[in-house]
């Protein structure tokens, strides 16, 4: 009886996901018409009008044109894939927006792309301007043997110049029409595009951009209009920017950036911007994403303006049905049991904000990330000083010690200044730039390697063997911290991405983890140096949520920390992360120092906690 008594109303219906063909036909898309190409449309665009005069089937020159165009696509073909696979690995495709770094590369390309389709352009103005001449002399000339032809033909001159440019220069003329002049812009951007972003890498820009907007609390008109400290090169995002961020953010089934998206896309749209999207497709993501949170009325507003835009959408349309049937569902339920349960009705209405997933300690860093960490009592920050330090009299340093200053008490943060010099900045960055990839881990189930979500990063190792730059800044390490860095791990270079971070995180192994740095036997991570090889115009700060301690990055400074006790305890007060870069290019590097060699530098005490 029940199965009786309900009306016939369909599922909901959802937009298409991102990378979809679109929306099916009749569902407020449209089906596939005779504007559309054709797979039959290859000879037609070859031969021309020869496809088409031939009575009883292709002209002999025709077909041979279609041979030779086979031959052409199957010899550049074939020489792409020789060349991809002479290229070296580091060309391929890795993971651009995870290094400000490597986007670079991609602006130099954009620019060659930008020259060589000005050639382009420049070759079809030329051309055009021969056919315009050609076209002007022989206006002139028509205009004037039409009005007495006879008598134009009389002269044996202009007869015999009127069989010659029929027989001989129309047929060059068309030959000049018919020249393709995009021969060299098409194989530059073929050989160019395999340097090209895919997919991913558009997918992780737009949730760096949702990250930065929660991390740093940026409503989306800020966002829209580039209104972001630091900035040197104000851009703004269109409508149709909006829109794809909106859809990125649906198909991952997070309808809270959906709906602020899709709400500034429309906004746009009200304001009269133009934009290739039109508000039919916004509203139909908007409304469903807010129906997903709960929102039903909102839902069935944002359908009825949807409706009065297109009231033929066959998705707006079965969605409304249900949505009413929805509402019709609750008043009844509503009206049969006589409960005043405000707190459940209010529930089921609620705007959802950001995933529900965040913890205290994410909170704290987020916190921490703007600026809004734990201020340090005055007694306490009575007890941080600059000094001018030594190296506990190291020879090198005595008669020209560094300057270093005191960051945080407990965990003792120190930062030296003016450590790192800006040439040997330079070539640390030169050498690691060829060798940056993406942070990986092994996935416990598999086994396979993965790329490490919570690091927006690539990286790279620097041995001191290989360049005496990089020897000369081990030895400074060594000589600054009293510790033996023959033991400790390469120089890793780091270079973050957009809105690239490095999620709360311990240094050292902890004692669920007592075969992490077996393979290298030398203990434990004792200590961590950490070099600011750039300035940050916003966000990047290195934060201690335990502590609430903030580290701004400054370049040529480095900061150092121990992460074990003396007694060879983890401190986990040390527990640290880097926070999205909002505006800016960071570059970092840090050294990894091991307990192995560091018996006497550094020995133990009685105490397990000293």
């Amino acid at each position: 009886r029940r199965r009786c008594d309900r009306p016939h109303v369909g599922p909901l219906l959802r937009p298409p996901l991102l990378g979809s063909q679109g929306p099916p036909p009749g569902a407020g898309g449209r089906e596939a018409g005779p504007d559309q190409p054709s797979e039959r449309g290859l000879p037609s665009v070859v031969c021309g009008l020869e496809a088409r005069q031939g009575s009883g089937g292709w002209s002999r020159r025709c077909t041979e044109k279609i041979k030779i165009v086979r031959t052409m696509v199957f010899t550049m073909s074939w020489c792409l894939f020789v060349l991809g696979a002479l290229l070296p690995s580091s060309y391929t495709h890795t993971d651009f927006f995870t290094s400000i770094g490597h986007m670079t590369d991609l602006i130099h390309t954009e620019k060659d792309l930008v020259t060589s389709l000005k050639d382009y352009i420049k070759a079809e103005e030329s051309k055009l301007e021969q056919i315009k001449k050609w076209a002007e002399k022989l206006d002139q000339l028509t205009d004037t043997a039409t009005k007495d032809p006879e008598g134009f033909l009389g002269h044996p001159v202009n007869a015999f110049k009127l069989m010659k440019r029929l027989n001989t220069e129309w047929s060059e003329l068309e030959n000049l029409v018919l020249k393709d002049m995009s021969d060299g812009f098409i194989s530059n951007i073929t050989i160019q595009r395999q340097y090209f972003p895919n997919d991913e890498d558009q997918t992780g820009a737009a949730k760096a951009l949702l990250r930065l907007q929660d991390t740093y609390k940026l409503d989306t008109d800020t966002l829209s209009k580039g209104n972001l400290p630091g900035v040197t090169h104000k851009t703004f995002l269109t409508a149709e920017d909006c829109f794809e961020l909106g859809k990125i953010a649906y198909t991952e089934s997070d309808y809270y950036h959906t709906e602020l998206w899709m709400q500034q896309a429309l906004k746009q749209l009200d304001d009269k911007e133009v934009s290739s999207i039109d508000k039919v497709s916004v509203l139909d993501y908007l409304s469903y994403a807010v129906y997903q949170q709960g929102n039903l009325e909102k839902a069935m507003a944002l359908t009825r303006r949807l409706l009065e835009l297109d009231p033929e959408h066959q998705r707006a349309n079965g969605n409304m049905k249900y949505f009413e049937y929805i509402m019709a569902k609750e008043k009844e339920a509503n009206t049969s049991v006589k409960t005043n349960d405000k707190a459940e009705e209010e529930s089921k209405t609620q705007k959802m904000g950001p995933s529900k997933n965040y913890l205290p300690e994410r909170q704290k860093y987020e916190m921490l990330c703007r600026g809004e960490g734990l201020k340090m009592t005055p007694r306490r920050q009575s007890k941080l000083f600059c000094r001018y330090y030594d190296g506990n009299k190291n020879p090198k340093y005595i008669l020209g010690p560094v300057k270093q200053e005191d960051e945080w008490d407990r965990p003792r943060i120190v930062r030296f200044l003016e450590i790192i010099s800006d040439e040997e900045i330079e070539t640390v960055k030169e050498l690691a730039k060829p060798r940056l990839r993406r942070a990986t881990i092994s996935n416990p189930v598999t086994g396979v390697l993965e790329t490490a979500h919570y690091r927006i990063s690539k990286s790279a190792w620097l041995s001191g063997y290989e360049n005496p730059t990089v020897a000369r800044i081990n030895e400074r390490i060594q000589d600054l911290t009293g510790l033996d860095v023959s033991t400790a791990e390469e120089l890793q270079v780091a270079n973050y991405g957009v809105g690239g971070q490095y999620e709360p995180h311990y240094d050292f192994a902890r004692k669920d983890e007592p075969d992490a740095f077996k393979e290298l036997g030398t203990g434990n991570r004792i200590a961590t140096w950490l070099f600011y090889m750039s300035d940050v115009a916003a966000g990047g700060a290195t934060v201690f949520p335990e502590v609430g301690a903030s580290v701004w990055p400054r370049k040529g400074t480095a900061v150092f920390w121990y992460n074990l006790f003396p007694s060879g305890e983890g401190d986990y007060s040390t527990r640290h992360a880097a926070c999205p870069v909002l505006v800016g290019n960071k570059w970092v590097s840090n050294k990894w120092i091991h307990e192995r060699g560091q018996e006497f530098r550094r020995p133990c005490t009685l105490s397990e906690f000293e």
